[in-house]
């Protein structure tokens, strides 16, 4: 992984850790795999623990670990570093991405109940007007009670989401193609095709993985359908949706959003999303940050301990799911 990954996400409590489940090569960090020090570290290593930054393990990378086994990734994706020559050899994978997605989904339920209260558009015109409104009078659109979420894919962070939501008076439907009717019943959803999940919802959250089939998925359409005054939420990634689309919805106050995510990101300075009062544009904040990091440090010391006691992964990565993940 990078040096500042390293620096990040591995605190002094996480390496004191590390070192008590395996044996650790020097420090500092590999960020490149075909240095004579990378060499000479990699002819004995078993366990590959990655992170952000970690270049590609490929043929010739692997023909220098004649022992590597496993590759324990400390944060989401595997899919920039684990190559096909790692899964043709047998190397097992395991990933951080269930860890990563608890914070998505906390970042997810704060903004559906902060948008639910219109808690931007009202503190706005609290701080202009200096004087508080008359609340009795306050429309029916406003409020958490009842109102309708839809999720677009039961991803792990649609799960973690589903889960977050429980305790809340939301009715909440999922549209996922792999997903059956029976099993979203399981979840405590309601399945629906995807033109109802945009036309039934008062919110829309996003879940989704950048693949082919879903890029421009959230179409012009789609967002023309959504009810007047609902909010999408896209955490996932910016071409998912139609940008064009979405902003001239936004500029019209057809929709609110919350983008933690844009298509380009960042967007140009001079787009009009930034200034428009209806759209809440974060900077892709909503993973792991801050303390959050020890949580993937923590899981990836976990899947190494697991590994070495002969347990298997907590959390493996298949090859033959990798085409649903992102």
């Amino acid at each position: 992984m990078s040096p500042q990954a390293a620096a990040a996400v591995f605190t002094p409590r996480s390496m004191a850790a590390l070192r008590a489940v395996c044996d650790l090569a020097p420090p500092p960090a590999l960020d490149d795999l075909t240095t004579v020090r990378a060499r000479e570290i990699l002819a004995d290593v078993e366990v590959l623990v990655t992170g952000w930054g970690c270049p590609r393990l490929d043929a010739h990378v692997l023909a220098a670990a004649p022992r590597l086994k496993a590759v324990v990734h400390s944060a989401g994706s595997v899919r920039g570093h684990v190559t096909d020559a790692c899964w043709e050899r047998g190397i097992q994978v395991t990933s951080a991405a269930a860890a990563n997605a608890l914070p998505v989904a906390e970042y997810t339920l704060a903004m559906l109940l902060l948008h639910g209260k219109h808690v931007l558009e009202r503190a706005r015109d609290y701080r202009r007007d200096r004087a508080r409104d008359t609340w009795l009078l306050t429309p029916h659109e406003v409020g958490n009670y009842r109102r309708t979420v839809g999720l677009l894919s039961a991803s792990l962070i649609g799960r973690r989401v589903i889960e977050l939501l429980r305790p809340f008076d939301y009715e909440v439907l999922l549209h996922d193609p792999y997903v059956t009717e029976a099993e979203a019943a399981e979840l405590g959803v309601e399945w629906v095709p995807l033109p109802d999940l945009f036309t039934r919802s008062d919110l829309v959250s996003l879940h989704t993985p950048l693949l082919p089939a879903t890029r421009g998925l959230v179409s012009r359409d789609l967002l023309a359908s959504m009810r007047p005054g609902a909010t999408l939420i896209n955490t996932s990634r910016g071409a998912v949706v139609d940008q064009d689309a979405l902003t001239d919805m936004v500029r019209a106050g057809r929709i609110r959003a919350v983008l933690d995510v844009t298509d380009p990101e960042v967007l140009p300075a001079d787009h009009p999303l930034w200034d428009c009062p209806n759209a809440l544009i974060t900077p892709h904040l909503a993973g792991s940050q801050g303390s959050e990091w020890e949580r993937l440090a923590d899981t990836a010391i976990g899947e190494v301990a697991r590994w070495a006691a002969g347990d298997g992964f907590a959390h493996p990565v298949r090859r033959e799911r990798l085409a649903f993940l992102a």
